[in-house]
């Protein structure tokens, strides 16, 4: 089980914590807990949870093809980056 906890850091600390991620979980069964939606993009699957209850369940590109919650969230959190970048 990891809680992702990328919040506060700049583009480079994430790319080597995505990238070491990526290295601990090949192969593994893994639960994540994530706050930045790019950490989970390459999961198999993806609970969304809202309030303590399972509101979507998917893959990435499912749950953006299905426009709910993870949808919104999704296009929230990348339209700040683009406004950061």
């Amino acid at each position: 089980i990891l809680d992702e906890a990328t919040a506060s850091i700049d583009t480079e600390t994430e790319r080597l914590i995505q990238d070491g991620l990526r290295k601990l979980m090949a192969g593994r069964t893994s639960i994540l807990i994530a706050h930045r939606l790019q950490t989970i993009q390459e999961a198999d699957q993806v609970l969304v949870l809202h309030h303590g209850v399972v509101r979507e369940l998917g893959t990435h590109a499912g749950l953006l093809a299905q426009k709910g919650l993870y949808y919104t969230l999704h296009e929230l959190q990348f339209q700040d980056v683009s406004i950061d970048e």
